[in-house]
């Protein structure tokens, strides 16, 4: 090797000045290559460290359920702090689609989940503006936030790895919904599922929701303007709410149709028509509006006793009620025509016999007057109306009431068991010896309580808690028996009671809910029927009676004004004082009760304001219109009535040692009395006396309401082409002195 060549080699094994960088290129992209290699492992081991899409189920959103009458038409929504309606693709117009993905995600289509694309391009704007203004997620990303993970972090390295999983998420959700069409249903779901701000506590969650909050209109009426802004608001909803911040909410509309316009989803001309436009938006009480909202709480509660509070506040359910909105306006129209000008409250309910259907629940007060329903939750004296009780619990036994007689006489004696009875009549007029039969038309107080004494006020007691009225209203007083309930009762109670006898002697477990549809997670919703809840309390012959009975009393008792045209069967009420007037009615389809009195405060209606002039007049004009074509007759029993003689303690023997003024009252030739008008009995000014003094039965628990006089006066048709039977001779039934009870 010459000198020359040696020199060469030398040169080549130092390297020359290039051999450092090339050194240092190499390491560093060694290091490069390395870290490259970790961040890929990092990114892998974040996405394969979380839950596959298979394991993890759509977490619900909440929903307002919504509660229809029965023909279909909304009562209202049962809202939380989330404003939610799902709604099917079908509902959901194109406009809102091109719109929200022209905004969001346009390369919706051509990506398999995660946009790589947009996500460089929202990394160049980040560091531009030195600000997170784009985030790079797809609509699948957001669909898995939304609706699977729940996961909002943004920042630091949990952020990324939030955006690492969703991506991978995104991707397996796309594979299980591949094609176009598994594109429109992401879509769809993400639009039945994304927030879009919050107004007035309340958020709006899914576009019907969000076109119900902000235009008031469902989403499949939404204009290309009204779909542009909506389509704006997700990303930054607080920023762009338009009843906060008009001017940015409307630059984000005109963002999001020039976009629309560059993608082609419209024209140029068509974007500038809407960004010429106002917003439009306006306030709406979609979802706090309700029609008949005394019923519609009613409702709520008979759900949360059912379903539970968590369950209700979770939403989403569609409630068919039983309400039939046409017969609500007509006992709406009857009560308020009653008690026009003046300052009386009155309340109807009806129920249907054959399921306990509430059909009809309506009261004289607005909304929020008072903090209970009339209808469903005052608590009233019952009158006369209880002497049917009385009479249910005679006919069960067996009690003739065709030859079962006492003498009607002012009553003042210690009864052996319950101690001192004063019962007096406001005219101190009295029928004499009569049956049970005339003692109901007229409505007599002393001949019911002697019957109640001589059945048990106990039995009396129970047979009023089998015809529906709770155990927890009654304590087995005697008064009991005339109608002073010391906590009272509503008229749902008295309809419900009355109810029993409509069916044939079924009590039926009243109810509001007719259907009721359960959102399924998957979408689509599980309808459940609700099946009517009855027992059978009384064997239809017993009803049987009891109907043919009260019938006669709308024919010819106290219950007259009630006629309607229709065979119909009833009792009236009236409490001490003229304070509250009542009548109960049935037919074979319905059962209705009307009260009238003051909602707070035990004050007198008027003179003569009794149940037959009253309350009857008013069931009688609501029954025209609400039983509609049905005006058949009552059925016959299947097991007749069986009676035998009744001997009791009062019918056989009457009353030893009772304290009579023989002055006090007059007896016709017939048996009968002798109707003295303003004639005061020696029971007081009004016909009190004084009470029962013992202390287990309270001494004003007999204090009891003059009663009214049946009407009379001419033929009255009580069905097509029948007039009723003649009346018995015009009487004043006999009050109880001293407490809380009544009359007809």
């Amino acid at each position: 090797m010459s000198r020359r060549e040696r020199q060469r080699r030398q040169r080549r094994n130092k390297g020359g000045p290039a051999r450092p960088v090339f050194l240092a290129l190499g390491v560093i992209t060694t290091l490069a290559a390395l870290g490259v290699l970790a961040a890929v492992g990092w990114v892998v081991s974040v996405a394969t460290s979380g839950p596959s899409i298979d394991s993890l189920k759509p977490q619900d959103q909440g929903a307002a359920s919504v509660v229809y009458a029965a023909d279909g038409q909304k009562l209202g929504s049962i809202t939380t702090d989330i404003l939610r309606t799902p709604v099917t693709g079908g509902q959901i117009p194109q406009v809102v689609r091109d719109a929200t993905v022209a905004i969001e995600d346009r390369r919706c289509f051509q990506h398999k989940g995660v946009d790589f694309d947009g996500v460089v391009r929202a990394a160049v704007k980040n560091l531009e503006s030195k600000q997170d203004v784009q985030g790079g997620s797809t609509l699948t990303m957001q669909l898995i936030r939304n609706l699977y993970t729940k996961n909002n972090v943004r920042t630091g390295v949990e952020g990324y790895k939030r955006k690492i999983r969703e991506a991978k998420l995104a991707e397996e959700l796309e594979n299980k919904h591949p094609g176009r069409r598994g594109k429109r249903w992401i879509l769809d779901t993400y639009l039945n599922n994304v927030p879009y701000g919050t107004v007035g506590g309340q958020t709006a969650v899914g576009i019907q929701a969000a076109a119900r909050i902000f235009y008031g209109k469902a989403a499949s009426e939404l204009t290309l303007g009204e779909a542009a802004l909506l389509a704006g608001l997700p990303q930054a909803p607080s920023l762009y709410n338009p009843f906060r911040s008009e001017q940015q909410a409307r630059a984000r509309r005109d963002d999001v149709l020039r976009r629309m316009a560059d993608q082609g989803y419209i024209t140029r001309s068509q974007a500038a028509v809407a960004i010429s436009k106002g917003l439009g938006v306006k306030n709406s009480r979609y979802y706090s509006q309700r029609r008949e909202s005394y019923f519609f709480d009613y409702v709520r509660d008979q759900l949360v006793q059912e379903y539970g509070a968590k369950r209700v506040g979770a939403g989403g359910m569609h409630i068919y009620t039983t309400l039939d909105l046409k017969m609500q306006k007509a006992a709406r129209k009857a009560i308020d025509n009653a008690v026009a000008g003046t300052d009386r409250s009155g309340a109807i309910v009806s129920v249907d016999p054959r399921n306990g259907e509430i059909k009809a629940m309506a009261s004289t007060a607005r909304y929020g007057q008072f903090k209970f329903n009339l209808a469903s939750q005052g608590g009233y004296a019952a009158g006369s109306t209880f002497k049917t009780m009385v009479l249910m619990t005679a006919l069960r036994k067996g009690v003739d009431p065709d030859t079962t007689t006492y003498t009607s006489m002012p009553l003042k004696f210690n009864d052996p068991k319950y101690g001192p009875i004063d019962v007096h009549t406001y005219s101190n007029s009295y029928i004499g010896r009569a049956n049970l039969v005339r003692a109901t038309l007229q409505s007599d107080n002393s001949i019911y309580q002697q019957l109640d004494l001589d059945l048990g006020p106990d039995e009396v007691k129970q047979t009023a808690v089998d015809m529906g009225i709770p155990a927890s209203k009654l304590h087995g007083y005697p008064a009991e028996g005339l109608g002073a309930i010391r906590s009272g009762v509503s008229p749902l109670m008295m309809a419900n009671a009355y109810a029993t006898i409509a069916s044939g002697g079924w009590r039926n477990r009243i109810t509001a809910v007719r259907k009721i549809c359960f959102p399924k997670k998957l979408g689509g919703f599980s309808c459940r029927t609700e099946k009517a809840h009855r027992h059978k309390a009384f064997q239809d012959g017993v009803t049987a009676k009891a109907t043919e009975i009260l019938e006669k009393n709308v024919q010819a008792g106290t219950g007259t004004k009630a006629q309607y045209g229709c065979p119909a069967a009833g009792k009236t009420g009236t409490v001490d004082d003229f304070t509250d007037a009542w009548f109960v009615g049935y037919t074979p389809r319905l059962s209705t009760a009307v009260w009238i009195g003051h909602a707070t405060e035990r004050r007198t209606l008027g003179e003569g304001a009794a149940g037959g002039e009253v309350a009857a007049p008013v069931w009688g004009a609501y029954m025209k219109t609400a039983h509609g074509k049905f005006c058949g007759e009552f059925p016959q029993p299947k097991q007749p009535f069986v009676s035998s003689p009744f001997f009791g303690q009062y019918a056989k023997t009457g009353i030893k040692g009772n304290q009579v003024d023989p002055g006090s009252y007059t007896t016709d030739n017939n048996g009968g009395s002798s109707l003295e008008t303003g004639k005061k009995g020696n029971g007081g000014a009004n016909g009190q006396g004084t009470g029962n003094g013992t202390t287990k039965y309270p001494p004003d628990a007999y204090k009891s309401p003059p009663q009214g006089t049946p009407d009379t006066q001419g033929p009255t048709q009580t069905q097509a082409g029948a007039a009723p039977p003649a009346a018995t001779p015009t009487q004043t039934p006999v009050t109880p002195a001293g407490g809380t009870a009544p009359p007809p």
